[in-house]
């Protein structure tokens, strides 16, 4: 297949490009490229020709040809997407179903959303939500994942095949390694402080996914005879990877020799809290079992940090956290108050 990849040069992106190309898929990327120079060990995204676009402004003759799209761009957490709510609307919602229309106007058969278990927002620990559970967005980035999810309902038919990925809190290493994801985070502070320190009582329930796993998914769900995708959404991840914070951090700190757990002062619950059931996707794809763990992925996480020499300081910067690097190139006068490059660039 020829496959359009957006967010190609992103965290997950590189990561799941590199997947397709060895499954021998012909794969072409659209990328911002804001993070660019955010490399983490060898940079591997020189394997995928791709150029620069913003998904707001893509038109249906940058799509023909494709038979497929892979949409991961979107501004990519909470605390990004709190940055300016409006910014969020425009790129992961507008700019999102504005894609897929030029996609589906070019003939693209098939669309693969990347969405977000976030959208649960404050679920019954007790049970793991599926698919059908309410969906309780509290953050404009989840709002904006379940206002995408309806508009792209609308959109599917027999000729233009969608679904979402909601996929669970990505984890694990990656030429763009993001450092504002829970696992990711807690490893750093012990490998780089021999310290977790909590912002959170760590009370709160978190799934979460390998981005080697949700590369895996993606590919699956892009392979698979559209007459066999029967869901228009699928929860990304593995039952037994529901996890309490504070279970994440005592993980970390067996793997890290003195390493201690403290909390920050007044720390409370995270209002986000959520169990997720992945059955539907094992249930409907069984030959792509998701194979990664939270231990494996920590101990990975640890062994990159040490090869590649990931410091405190460099921890503390803002390389590897996607608002402290959006807020750099605003602040160089790179980007505009748009998000988008300066005219100078």
């Amino acid at each position: 297949m020829r496959v359009l990849v957006t967010g190609h040069d992103g965290y997950i992106g590189t990561v799941l490009a590199r997947r397709f190309v060895e499954a021998g898929h012909d794969v072409v990327g659209l990328d911002t490229f804001f993070y660019r120079g955010c490399v983490f060990g060898p940079d591997a995204s020189g394997n995928v020709a791709g150029f620069a676009a913003d998904v707001r402004e893509t038109l249906p003759s940058l799509l023909h040809g494709f038979d497929a799209v892979v949409h991961l761009a979107a501004l990519s957490n909470d605390p990004l997407g709190d940055l300016d709510a409006d910014l969020t609307y425009q790129i992961n919602l507008h700019g999102s179903i504005s894609l897929a229309r030029a996609a589906k106007d070019a003939g693209v058969s098939r669309f693969i959303f990347a969405s977000s278990c976030s959208m649960y927002g404050v679920g019954a620990n007790d049970v793991p939500l599926d698919e059908d559970a309410p969906l309780r967005p509290i953050t404009p980035y989840a709002e904006s994942k379940v206002k995408a999810e309806e508009e792209l309902a609308r959109l599917r038919d027999d000729s233009f095949v969608t679904v979402s990925m909601r996929n669970a809190t990505a984890y694990g290493v990656s030429p763009r390694l993001r450092l504002d994801v829970v696992l990711n985070n807690l490893a750093a502070w012990a490998h780089t402080t021999g310290e977790i320190r909590l912002q959170s009582d760590g009370t709160s329930w978190r799934p979460i996914v390998h981005v080697a796993d949700i590369s895996e998914a993606a590919l699956t769900l892009a392979e698979t005879p559209a007459g066999a995708i029967s869901a228009p959404a699928y929860n990304i991840g593995r039952t037994t990877e529901n996890f309490q914070v504070r279970d994440l951090a005592e993980m970390v700190q067996a793997l890290v020799p003195g390493c201690s757990v403290a909390f920050a002062e007044g720390a409370s619950a995270d209002p986000r809290s959520y169990r997720v059931n992945f059955d539907r996707f094992a249930s409907d794809f069984p030959d792509c079992p998701l194979s990664w763990t939270a231990e494996a992925g920590a101990a990975e996480l640890l062994r990159a940090y040490r090869e590649y020499g990931l410091t405190r300081e460099i921890f503390e910067g803002r390389r590897f956290i996607r608002l402290g690097q959006i807020r750099r190139l605003r602040e160089a006068g790179l980007l505009d108050d748009g998000l988008r490059w300066s005219a100078a660039v």
